[in-house]
């Protein structure tokens, strides 16, 4: 199991009172007030950013994507998203486990294996993490639109199926098995609910196997 050492910052304010305001009353207990007719207080808007999908932190939204040297692989624009690869090749994510503090567990996960990309999204212990379920979504409808000859209206239903599925799985619908699901016939992608059967991590997850096109 990787660890990631996570870096805390402590960001300290200082505020200095003007000497024009010494005669106001001033406090430990009490917040500093200023007449706003003497000094306005000009707008502040919120910083507009793009969530990441392997960002579950939303300090780690403002972040620039790390500089770290990838291989020239078919998935080296994950690194963007926030994954990492790692030694045999997958790109991967990682959460901070909400349970228990310093553990961390492969969220998701996606390798080409020939002809084909498999992609999962994993439950620890059969349970969604807060947020897992539409970024498990957004991973997979990025990995078809990249890599599949999908219509923009085929993507739209495709979108729907994988939605409900996963839906289906969250409310314990659908039961992990072996079977995959057929969601895009020209691209023979499927999807399925299945349990482990190797790792650290003792849960289930949704898969998705998705043909590249042929060039």
């Amino acid at each position: 199991m990787n660890i990631i050492v996570r870096l805390f910052g402590a960001i300290v304010l200082q505020v200095s009172a003007l000497a024009a305001m010494s005669s106001m009353a001033m406090s430990d207990d009490k917040p500093f007030r200023v007449n706003t007719q003497q000094a306005p207080v000009p707008a502040v808007y919120p910083r507009k950013t793009t969530q990441r999908i392997c960002s579950l932190d939303p300090i780690e939204d403002l972040l620039p994507p790390p500089q770290t040297k990838t291989s020239n692989s078919l998935l080296s624009y994950l690194a963007e998203q926030g994954f990492t690869q790692n030694k045999e090749g997958s790109w991967v994510c990682y959460a901070n486990d909400p349970k228990k503090e310093g553990r961390y567990f492969t969220l998701f996960k996606v390798k080409q294996v020939n002809s084909r990309l498999i992609a999962s999204s994993f439950l620890d212990e059969g349970s969604l993490i807060q947020g897992q379920e539409n970024r498990s979504l957004n991973f997979f409808m990025m990995l078809i639109e990249r890599h599949t000859n999908s219509t923009k209206e085929n993507r739209q239903g495709i979108r729907r199926y994988l939605q409900a599925f996963v839906s289906l799985v969250k409310e314990g619908k659908i039961k992990p098995t072996r079977r995959g699901y057929l969601f895009d016939q020209p691209n023979r992608a499927m999807v399925l609910y299945h349990t482990l059967s190797s790792g650290n991590l003792k849960g289930t997850g949704i898969t998705i196997n998705i043909y590249l096109p042929k060039s």
